[in-house]
């Protein structure tokens, strides 16, 4: 493969996706305050932190933000530092295919040729030093090559929601940059086991860095459809909106990634985790000695490896174990953090009640 550099006067640049909902947080987590917007692991917002963990590698004048119309303004009230006119209201939600391309599209074409890093506002990283080395390797390798670099995350245990990542060949000893030689969905339990403990797959963390122009190319040759609407939106402005329904729905990894033979990967470990339930959020918090993670006013009494979290007022448990306890303003979770992916089932049952306010 011929190395490809970029011009020194294109610096990195970031994409930002801002534009998801949450639910799983609820009832701190709404529509108008969906997770990227909470403070779950610290002073900043996951938005705020994401912001913090690129600099200096990338400076917040190269931040773009792709969100929605509804949230643009918390979006520019909690990032002051980016410029308002890179923060890019997607018209509606058409998965991370159409989120991307449509955003590489809308940058300036002097920086098609520059390093782009794509990554989601509300992961969370507990040793960002470490993110940035990799993320600066990663930034090295797409200036001098054509590539797509993904930072794959060093699985801690055999995790069953994640994708995975497999690794192939050797690319650059010092780095450790290797080929991605097949994504893979998200695993039983036996097949995570056997991923982990074969040490040839990484967690799929959906960090991502490259040039647009190459990304655009790719669209352009492996969806084609996508390709056309966002051609079509160029020439016709003001049906943008409309035009933007039609674009496919899509996943970045499955429309594209899964497709290309120039992705390569860094191995990632620096604490990451992608936030996805209480229960995340319960192993990454400092605990107590009875295995308790407290935010807030809280009173514990013979209570052990629970969620304890007050955003509002007082939470007081007894003789409890294994609880997410959360207490917003208006509304009061419990659940067994072993079911809390399935929070999203009140929201629907909310919903079906007409209690739109809660959401």
């Amino acid at each position: 493969m011929k190395p490809k550099r970029s011009s020194p006067a294109a610096p990195p640049q970031a994409l930002i996706l801002a534009g998801g909902s949450g639910t799983r947080f609820w009832p701190l987590s709404r529509r108008r305050r969906p997770k990227q917007f909470l403070a779950l692991d610290g002073e900043a917002t996951l938005l705020q932190a994401t912001l913090q963990r690129l600099q200096p590698l990338v400076e917040p004048s190269a931040v773009w933000v792709c969100t929605t119309a509804a949230l643009c303004r918390e979006v520019a009230r909690q990032l002051p530092e980016v410029p308002r006119r890179q923060i890019l209201a997607e018209p509606e939600g058409r998965n991370t295919a159409a989120a991307i391309a449509w955003s590489l599209s809308r940058m300036p074409a002097r920086l098609r040729d520059a390093p782009i890093v794509v990554l989601p506002a509300d992961h969370r990283v507990a040793d960002p030093a470490a993110f940035r080395l990799r993320l600066g390797q990663a930034i090295e390798a797409v200036r001098e090559r054509d590539l797509v670099v993904t930072l794959g995350v060093v699985p801690r245990w055999p995790e069953t929601g994640y994708g995975y990542l497999r690794l192939g060949r050797t690319l650059d000893e010092r780095s450790g940059l290797r080929r991605v030689s097949r994504f893979t969905e998200k695993p039983d339990l036996a097949r995570a086991r056997r991923f982990v403990r074969s040490g040839a797959y990484l967690w799929n963390a959906g960090i991502f860095v490259f040039r647009a122009a190459t990304v655009l190319r790719e669209v352009e040759r492996h969806l084609p459809e996508l390709h056309a609407g966002l051609r079509k939106m160029g020439r016709e402005r003001l049906r943008v909106a409309r035009l933007y329904g039609t674009l496919p729905a899509v996943s970045i990894d499955v429309g594209l990634m899964e497709k290309l033979s120039i992705v390569a990967t860094l191995p990632l470990d620096c604490g990451w985790s992608d936030l996805g339930s209480w229960a995340a959020l319960q192993e990454v918090r400092p605990q107590d000695d009875r295995g308790n993670a407290i935010v807030g006013e809280v009173v514990a009494l013979d209570a052990s490896r629970n969620l304890l979290f007050a955003d509002s007022g007082l939470v007081a448990v007894l003789g409890v174990e294994g609880l997410a306890v959360v207490r917003s303003r208006d509304s009061v979770l419990v659940v067994p953090l072993e079911r809390s992916q399935e929070v999203r089932r009140i929201l629907a049952e909310l919903e079906a009640r007409g209690h739109a306010v809660l959401l």
